[in-house]
């Protein structure tokens, strides 16, 4: 590649390093505690407030718009707070798609009324990291910063609620109050990372190296190493292969992603069968 392209690629291949450090972390929550789709459904809510902003007139990459859509996420968070519950006749993963559904069809409502949706709507699925700037670079990084020290202070009351609510429960935490403060806190992510990302490509960062680190490992230490040298794999294959055939680059490492999961599984497969094998005497 020339050394113009590689100039072009690297605020983005930065600024999916940083979304692969926080999401990777986050991930591994959102796995744990078994509501997938919390993170798609939480980045939709934080489009939807886009939406509403560019619909209000303020552009997408507006301080307003970024409140706006910052609000929306709040809003979300407590919805998911108040939806976990150990009454599982309901269960929350039916809440989290409900909000994702509701979410999606009136963003694109709001978005038929709006100058430019069409492009709007595009944007927030795939975003728009290959224009990111190092303004935008650095502003996310006081955001995830200002997460990660959070979660580092809360970090047993935060494990133990994803990996043994059971145990939280009987050791007297408030689980909705901690679970509203997380999830407050993976709403700033999110929002920020919508703004530049997309939803497609936040969700790609906060399950797919999380799900492969789990196919391996057990401890959060260990997962974490993984998950985010997976990232940084699917990262810089999906930027290369964006540079190289023209592809978009947030669906070229989104597909990438794609690329790693199945492998991961086609190892783990294959590690499973031969421990299944018969030892020779």
């Amino acid at each position: 590649m020339s050394s113009g392209l590689l100039d072009l690629l690297l605020v983005p291949f930065v600024a999916c390093l940083i979304l692969t450090g926080i999401h990777c972390y986050l991930g591994i929550h959102i796995v744990s505690r078994g509501v997938i789709f919390v993170d798609l459904s939480l980045a939709q809510v934080a489009a939807l407030g886009s939406a509403v902003a560019l619909l209000a007139g303020y552009e997408l990459n507006s301080t307003e718009a970024y409140l706006i859509s910052l609000g929306f996420t709040f809003l979300g968070a407590g919805v998911f707070a108040l939806g976990q519950t150990r009454d599982k006749s309901v269960p929350q993963e039916a809440i989290i798609g409900i909000v994702y559904a509701v979410s999606s069809a009136a963003a694109i409502l709001v978005l038929d009324k709006a100058p430019h949706g069409e492009e709007a709507i595009k944007a927030m699925l795939v975003g728009s990291i290959l224009f990111a700037t190092w303004r935008q670079i650095a502003e996310i990084s006081i955001i995830y910063l200002g997460v990660a020290v959070l979660h580092f202070l809360l970090r047993k009351k935060f494990l133990l609620i994803s990996m043994n609510p059971d145990l939280a429960r009987q050791s007297g935490l408030w689980i909705r109050f901690w679970d509203f403060i997380f999830y407050i806190t993976f709403g700033f992510v999110v929002t920020s990372s919508v703004h530049i990302a997309g939803v497609l490509l936040v969700f790609s960062y906060l399950v797919v190296p999380a799900v492969c680190a789990m196919f391996f490992v057990r401890g959060v230490a260990h997962r974490l190493l993984i998950g985010w040298g997976l990232g940084f794999v699917a990262s810089v294959l999906g930027l290369y292969a964006s540079a190289k055939w023209d592809f978009p680059t947030g669906a070229s490492v989104v597909t990438m992603f794609g690329v790693v999961l199945v492998g991961c599984a086609a190892v783990k497969g294959l590690v499973g069968l031969t421990t299944r094998l018969p030892q020779k005497a």
